[in-house]
């Protein structure tokens, strides 16, 4: 597996505030990602939970994507590497055109790490070693904490630790992103369930925000808004809603 990729976007960095940007309050720093890290981030977490595996394999995941991409979907890397976690068609993860699709790219990744054994209770940077088969697996380790803490605000564990913010207006893609939610969070998604349940899926709908014009979300008596970019209280906030903007401007 390639390491990341030479020449991708910047990552954990302070950017301006007129610029989308969503960041993770959890653990000891604040961390800040392009909607595009955040929304490849919790397309995994939401793979994750669907198949029903446990929190660990999300952070095993995120570390090991973390390391290959920084979290970025790129058309690129070492030799037919592609993708956030840099699967190879030569080596038969997918088709090309498969791997640069993040939920399918994750079930991949989850679908190898169900395969070794006792993975549950490896070491993270061991378990996506063993999954990836890089040429140097020490350096999954250096993103386990950063990992664990995202994983954390994805599925619920730390409710309202991943926030967005981006001024305008975006285009309302309902059906796009019903499209989406039904794939990776699974039929249902709006049904209502556990709180940590009720969390993922707002969470999901915060980092993928700004892709489908999601301007408010509203959860277990919390209320997020792009234009603030934070979770307010929200007495009348019970299972998930969501508002989408009406008016997009180019």
């Amino acid at each position: 597996m390639a390491a990341a990729a030479v020449g991708i976007n910047r990552l954990l960095e302070r950017v301006s505030p007129v610029t989308p940007m969503c960041s993770l309050s959890s653990g000891p720093t604040s961390l800040d990602f392009e909607p595009e890290q955040a929304s490849d981030a919790s397309t995994v977490a939401a793979v994750a939970k669907r198949k029903g595996l446990a929190d660990h394999a999300v952070t095993i995941a995120l570390a090991a994507a973390l390391q290959e991409s920084k979290l970025f979907n790129v058309d690129f890397g070492d030799r037919d590497s592609l993708g956030i976690f840099q699967q190879r068609p030569s080596q038969g993860w997918g088709t090309p055109s498969q791997l640069l699709d993040p939920a399918y790219a994750a079930g991949a990744f989850f679908a190898h790490l169900a395969l070794v054994p006792g993975w549950q209770t490896l070491p993270v940077a061991v378990a996506a070693q063993r999954v990836q088969h890089s040429a140097d697996g020490s350096a999954y380790a250096q993103w386990e904490e950063q990992a664990r803490d995202l994983a954390k605000a994805l599925t619920g564990e730390a409710p309202g630790a991943l926030t967005c913010k981006w001024p305008g207006h975006r285009a309302p893609r309902a059906s796009a992103l019903t499209s989406a939610a039904d794939r990776q969070l699974g039929p249902g998604w709006q049904s209502g369930g556990s709180t940590a349940r009720d969390w993922t899926v707002a969470e999901w709908l915060v980092a993928h925000s700004y892709e489908y014009g999601v301007i408010a979300v509203a959860v277990d008596g919390q209320r997020w808004t792009a234009r603030s970019g934070k979770w307010s209280d929200d007495p009348k906030a019970r299972s998930v809603s969501y508002l989408l903007d009406r008016v997009a401007h180019t």
